[in-house]
Formats: C-alpha cells, sequence, structure tokens
C-alpha cells in the first residue's frame, strides 16, 4: 500500500464539504406514503367533498364502468379522496376580501367537522404582486382557524426569490402561531416555462428546490398553465404533448433523490353527459394515468367524482400486472440467482419501491415480501 493515513486524511478533507452537501441535497426518497392523486375543489364548493365517492360509484353503475374491480369499488366507498386540496386561486378566482374571508372560515370549519381525506392542504394564490398581499392574508386566516397538519400549495413560481419568500413566511407563521420549526411545508406547482428553464440557461426548477430548504414536498406539473405560456394552441394542450414531456423530464432529474415527490397534472376532459363522452373520457384518464405512471409519476391531479374510478382502477393494474415479475426478479436478485438481467442494487431499490407503493396505495395485499424487509431494502 503506496497510500497513508495521512493520504487519506487529506482526501477526506478535499471531499468533506461535498460529502456534506450530497447528505443534505439528496437524503433520498421520501419515507412514508404518497397519494396517488389530488384532488382540488374550489374553496366554495368543497361542502360536497364526501359525497364525491358515491357519486363515483353511481356513475360507474350508470355508464357500465368497463374496469370492473371489487377493490375499486371497496376503495371508493371508504377512501374516496386520498389528498385533497382547497382551492382559492384559479378554481375559485377573485372574490372581494369579505367573500374570500367568508370562504376561507368556511373551509377551515368543514375540513375539522367530521372525517377528512389523510392528506390535505391549500392551494393559496401566487406570490405575484397582484395578488401577493390576498395570498398571505388567506393562509394566515387559514391558519389561524386549522393548525392540524396540512400541505400549502404554492402555484405560478416562476423564480427562487418566490420560494425563498415562502421559507421565510412560512418561518414568520410558525413563530406566530408557536408551531415547531420546520413544520410547514409546502408544493411548488410548475405552470410557468420559467419555472423550468431560466433566462440564462439553467434550470430553475433546481434552483427551486434549493430555495426551499428542505420545507419544498412536491412538484406539481400545470398542464394547462404551462401549455397555453408555451404557446400551444388550445386544442393540442395534453398531458402528453412534447412540451410537457420536456418540463416534467427536468423535473424529475431534479427532484431525483431529493426527497420532493413528482405529481403530474389533470386532464380537463371529465366523463360527464351522455354515455359516449363518458366512456371516451374514462378511456382518455385511464390512458393517461397509466402512462404517467410509466414515466415515474406516481400522483395526478382529479378535477370530478367520475375521474376516481378511473384513477383507481389504472393505478391498481399497473402495480398488479407487474407484482410479479418485480418480485421474482427481487427475489433472485436477493438469492444471487442467474436471472438472465445484470440488477445492480439501485434497480433491487427500485423493485422494492415498486411492490411497497403497490401495498401503500391498495392496489396489492401481498407483495411477496414482508413491508418491513421492502422498507429496508429501499434506503
Amino acid at each position: 500500500m503506496r497510500l497513508s493515513d495521512h493520504d487519506h486524511a487529506e482526501i477526506d478533507g478535499l471531499l468533506a464539504a461535498h460529502d456534506a452537501f450530497l447528505r443534505s441535497r439528496y437524503p433520498g426518497e421520501r419515507a412514508g406514503r404518497q397519494p396517488v392523486h389530488t384532488v382540488y375543489i374550489p374553496a366554495d364548493r368543497l361542502d360536497g367533498f364526501r359525497d364525491w365517492g358515491e357519486i363515483a360509484l353511481r356513475t360507474m353503475d350508470e355508464h357500465d364502468f368497463p374496469w370492473p374491480d371489487p377493490a375499486v369499488r371497496a376503495k371508493l366507498a371508504t377512501e374516496p379522496i386520498e389528498d385533497l386540496r382547497v382551492d382559492f386561486e384559479d378554481g375559485y378566482g377573485v372574490r372581494d376580501d369579505e367573500q374570500e374571508d367568508a370562504a376561507v372560515r368556511k373551509a377551515a370549519a368543514i375540513l375539522a367537522d367530521g372525517p377528512r381525506p389523510p392528506f390535505v392542504g391549500v392551494r393559496i394564490k401566487s406570490l405575484e404582486a397582484a395578488t401577493r398581499r390576498r395570498s398571505l392574508r388567506t393562509l394566515d386566516l387559514f391558519l389561524e382557524l386549522f393548525q392540524d397538519r396540512f400541505t400549502i400549495t404554492l402555484p405560478k413560481v416562476s423564480g427562487p426569490d418566490q420560494v425563498t419568500t415562502m421559507v421565510t413566511l412560512c418561518e414568520k407563521l410558525e413563530r406566530a402561531y408557536a408551531l415547531s420549526t420546520g413544520s410547514m411545508t409546502f408544493e411548488i406547482q410548475v405552470e410557468l416555462p420559467s419555472a423550468v428553464l431560466a433566462a440564462d440557461g439553467t434550470a430553475t426548477v433546481a434552483r427551486l428546490i434549493t430555495a426551499a430548504g428542505g420545507r419544498c414536498t412536491g412538484l406539481h406539473y400545470g398542464t394547462y398553465d404551462y401549455s397555453a405560456a408555451a404557446g400551444v394552441a388550445a386544442a393540442c394542450q395534453s398531458m402528453e404533448h412534447p412540451a410537457a414531456d420536456y418540463a416534467k423530464a427536468v423535473m424529475q432529474a431534479a427532484a431525483a433523490q431529493t426527497g420532493v415527490r413528482l405529481s403530474d397534472g389533470s386532464t380537463n376532459v371529465l366523463p360527464v353527459g351522455d354515455p359516449a363522452h363518458v366512456r371516451a373520457a374514462w378511456d382518455l384518464h385511464h390512458r393517461l394515468v397509466r402512462r404517467s405512471l410509466e414515466r415515474g409519476f406516481y400522483q395526478g391531479w382529479d378535477l370530478h367524482p367520475a375521474q376516481l374510478p378511473t384513477r383507481y382502477a389504472a393505478t391498481y393494474a399497473f402495480f398488479r400486472d407487474g407484482r410479479d415479475a418485480a418480485a421474482d426478479r427481487l427475489r433472485r436478485y436477493l438469492d444471487r440467482q442467474d436471472s438472465g438481467i445484470a440488477d445492480e442494487p439501485a434497480t433491487a431499490r427500485a423493485l422494492a419501491g415498486y411492490l411497497l407503493r403497490g401495498l401503500d396505495c391498495g392496489a396489492l395485499t401481498d407483495a411477496g415480501f414482508p413491508r418491513e424487509q421492502l422498507t429496508t431494502l429501499t434506503r
């Protein structure tokens, strides 16, 4: 051996700062369940969110749902919405202060009264100058009335300064309401091309994650705002447009191993009206959900109760279809058996993560491995 202990110590010293950076910036996947969707409901129409499961089941029966599944029906009967977002932004619109204050109070009371989804939050207005004061006022009032854990969705982010300011706002509110430091978290909505690519050619979205200082839990793609801002004609705007795929690929690269989760956007083609339109909308939504899952986006937006059946049907099928192959491949890797595929530790983590997601969302009741073992393998 030609290298001395001194040489090793010197090399460690040269890389110490980078080692610390890697630990803080890339801590790995966030632990715990990720919801399969976020349901956006305008604040003034929140009253009926507990009826979404019943409406979804009734629509399935009325229109002969093409992917019947008892597990989907059970899900809709017990936990139809996994992540609920009370919308004070585009879905709610611009109202006078008295009206929006009243909507905030009513929404907080509705959420506090009775059962609610496992994940909840509010989408405030953007921090752009025109809506900034109203945005802050809504968040402040909501927090005064509802202090159970919730997520804030920050829309139309265009640069790191808005994220840094959001961190400052969270710190101020935590002190004002005596909340634990770091307890307030937020999602960043990527709805503008400037949130993906900056004027200097850098990837803005990576800088947004850095600016959040660990408070950003998710990046949500906004299909229609982004497409419109990119100049895509209204008739061509879609989750699968090349402009959308490019934006989401950059988001995916920026968020990898940071603990920041990804969510695809929505389709505004709703399963309502005559049977032919309902079936066409279901076919489209089912295909788009499956497409997102295959591309590593395990969450998306839903805008209508009748989209819930296709959300769960497509999600359950995705995990069930691949369950046996994933479990067998992981087992062969762990047993050091020749499977014909030269898998590496990273692939084993991905296989375990896939099976864990299947368990978490209810698609699988048996993943072929104990949950504890899968959890250990993903670390």
